[in-house]
């Protein structure tokens, strides 16, 4: 395996002034595809996109969950990565894949580690913390540069085309198959969500989404408490 059997699928709704740089991150990483779906964006994202060298635009139905698999839908290689818009790829994260599959055949999903774009220590320690949840309770979020083996993420249905959360929820059902792996990376992060609303705001509200959604309650009252 190589880095060019791994295609990387890119969500997008108005993201004019992150995508070229995520999708420049994608190529420099030597990715065999760089696929963005997109949810009805009213910016210049898509035109971005093409000119950034993105090898396909997938015009979705807004939802991340449904955009991540219809870029899927396109996807050819043995892997595939999924990338926020706001994050960028190392330019060797490819080739750790790549090496890793070779030492463990079986490898069947996993994700990076990150690196927040931020020089505060609350940075620091989200890293840490969302480096744990993934070591330990198998839980990656969708921010980590998730990776699965296509094969198998289309045997499981793609991600769950809910409002929220569906990252956990293909998380869930992956680690009852194996336990993933964490490459080094980094996934590079952009800080914008906590500069906006605060380290604390932000994480206090992320852990009560987690803590709602494992209460069940429904995907809807989520979004809303989300938004």
């Amino acid at each position: 395996m190589t880095p060019r059997d791994v295609s990387v699928v890119i969500p997008t709704l108005n993201e004019a002034t992150t995508i070229r740089s995520c999708i420049e991150s994608a190529l420099a990483a030597d990715a065999g595809q760089v696929i963005v779906s997109d949810g009805g964006s009213i910016d210049a994202t898509l035109e971005i996109a093409e000119a950034a060298g993105a090898t396909q635009t997938v015009r979705s139905l807004p939802g991340r969950g449904i955009q991540l698999n219809a870029g899927a839908f396109f996807a050819r290689g043995q892997f595939v990565l999924f990338l926020h818009a706001d994050n960028r790829l190392a330019a060797d994260s490819l080739a750790q894949l790549a090496t890793r599959v070779e030492n463990k055949p079986d490898l069947l999903w996993g994700a990076m580690r990150q690196q927040i774009e931020g020089e505060s220590w609350g940075y620091r320690l989200l890293e840490r913390g969302n480096r744990w949840r993934l070591q330990f309770r198998g839980m990656a979020f969708g921010d980590q540069a998730i990776f699965v083996r296509r094969s198998e993420f289309k045997r499981l249905g793609g991600f769950p085309e809910v409002p929220l959360m569906e990252d956990v929820e293909l998380s869930q059902k992956l680690r009852k198959l194996q336990w993933p792996m964490l490459l080094d990376g980094p996934t590079l992060v952009s800080a914008r969500r906590w500069q906006s609303r605060g380290v604390v705001r932000q994480t206090l509200r992320n852990q009560l989404i987690q803590i709602a959604h494992a209460c069940g309650i429904s995907h809807d009252r989520l979004a809303k408490l989300y938004r």
